[in-house]
């Protein structure tokens, strides 16, 4: 048999476990089969790879499988569950920086090109540059080093220029790609300054669109070296991913009540001098006085956030829920599609920890019924649970659904201090009469309170 029709018929394969496993991965009943599913096709697909010599050497082929084996046991085995979307971030830089350099290596292998090789080359380039800067930006924002929104006059205009200089470019390399050589590296410095001027206006509310984004655009890069190299498997995949990111993204800006457009050019998460300065008193409580509140509830709600994750206290939070559910307390946990730094980050950060996978609710479940929660615990949420979406116009997050928690018979929230969320505004909830702020670290309070629990 022909070998090129054994290698398609095993793409074709591949393509099924894709497919499947992302269905699969849409529960997360079903998730780890999904990803085991996924798994499975990738490693058909890179077996009957190596079967086409005509590739690469094999020799390059084990440097490649030995030196990324290492970098990924590295990341899984070092990097905390605080810097999962730093580290998701960076793999969609990979991903696009990949793409990029498969372009200039079908182009530099290949300089008599046609047209339709020309326009994959292209777009590989471009959607690669721009994957990669942008998330090596959306890298440093989520570590802290470049969390501001950055938007000057004219940026917009800037901006412009930019994507019309690419298409310029894009279009004279096609017309004499050897001749033109220029514009191919114009085409690349460009693509790879959109990177960066598509991400740094963006604030830090809107971080969790931006990496579904960017991970849609690695999806896409992926697909244009697939039409590249002329390979089935990479462009079904990429289109996948592609899609899917895209899906995400739409899902994301709908949980924010935002358009894709708001969140790349208006940089939410600026201050706003039009937001009002809260003034109160906060109501302080201790770890005692909470456990009389908690042992008294018979339906209580947690609303987890960052804070959770920086705390590490996923485990003692499910600890507490077994405690208040031994108790005879009804125990849920609300989440907001856009908590944490990354589509996900809070489903991902209490499956760690065993939480049941039927006691975590979406916002649209939760808040129909929250005046009827006892208490409601807000661990390390803060933009996601902040009423002046709903009260104050003024507020950068007008019009953004949120967690009603203010709306329980009891809040309390858990903070080491005053600070205000990543996306810099200030929150009401935390001077409301039915607010009880616990002040300390997260995770050593509650394991105070499961301690209470205990005696």
């Amino acid at each position: 048999m022909d070998t090129s029709i054994v290698i398609n018929l095993v793409y074709v394969i591949s393509t099924f476990f894709f497919i499947l496993g992302l269905k699969k991965l849409g529960s997360p009943a079903t998730a780890r089969s999904g990803n085991m599913l996924s798994s499975v096709g990738m490693l058909l697909a890179i077996v009957v790879t190596l079967i086409d010599k005509n590739i690469i050497s094999y020799q390059w082929i084990l440097i490649g499988l030995a030196t990324g084996s290492i970098v990924g046991a590295l990341m899984a085995r070092m990097v905390a569950m605080t810097a999962m979307p730093e580290m998701v971030a960076v793999l969609n830089g990979f991903g696009g920086i990949s793409s990029l350099l498969v372009g200039y290596a079908a182009y530099l292998l290949s300089p008599n090109m046609g047209v339709f090789t020309g326009v994959t080359i292209s777009a590989s380039v471009f959607i690669g540059g721009v994957t990669f800067t942008g998330s090596i930006i959306a890298w440093a924002k989520l570590r802290g080093l470049a969390s501001k929104p950055l938007q000057f006059t004219g940026q917009q205009f800037f901006n412009t220029a930019l994507l019309i200089g690419i298409f310029y470019s894009a279009f004279m390399l096609l017309q004499d790609p050897v001749a033109n050589v220029q514009f191919f590296y114009i085409l690349s410095g460009l693509s790879l300054v959109m990177g960066i001027m598509a991400v740094i206006p963006i604030g830090g509310a809107d971080m969790p669109v931006v990496i579904s984004l960017l991970n849609s655009y690695s999806g896409m890069a992926a697909c244009s070296a697939g039409f590249v190299m002329n390979n089935n498997l990479l462009i079904v995949a990429g289109a996948l991913v592609g899609a899917s990111g895209i899906i995400l993204t739409q899902i994301m800006c709908k949980a924010m009540n935002r358009s894709l457009g708001h969140v790349l050019f208006s940089g939410f998460g600026a201050a706003k001098a039009s937001q009002k300065e809260i003034t109160g008193e906060t109501n302080p409580i201790n770890v005692e006085d909470t456990h009389l509140i908690l042992e008294a509830a018979t339906n209580v709600c947690i609303v987890p956030g960052y804070g959770l994750a920086v705390a590490q206290a996923q485990h003692a939070v499910r600890e507490l829920a077994e405690m208040l559910e031994e108790n005879g307390a009804e125990v849920r946990f609300a989440i907001h599609p856009v908590a944490g730094r990354m589509p996900g980050h809070m489903n991902v950060l209490l499956a760690e920890a065993n939480v049941a996978y039927e006691n975590l609710h979406e916002m649209d479940d939760v808040n129909p019924i929250m005046e009827n929660i006892d208490v409601c615990i807000v661990i390390g949420a803060n933009d996601v649970v902040n009423p002046a979406a709903r009260e104050e116009e003024s507020s950068p997050i007008y019009g953004m659904p949120v967690i009603n928690v203010d709306k329980a018979k009891t809040v309390i929230v858990l903070k080491r201090g005053m600070a205000s969320g990543f996306a810099g505004i200030q929150n009401p909830l935390f001077f409301k009469s039915n607010t009880r702020m616990l002040f300390g670290d997260a995770k050593s309070s509650v394991q105070g309170l499961v301690s209470e629990f205990k005696q």
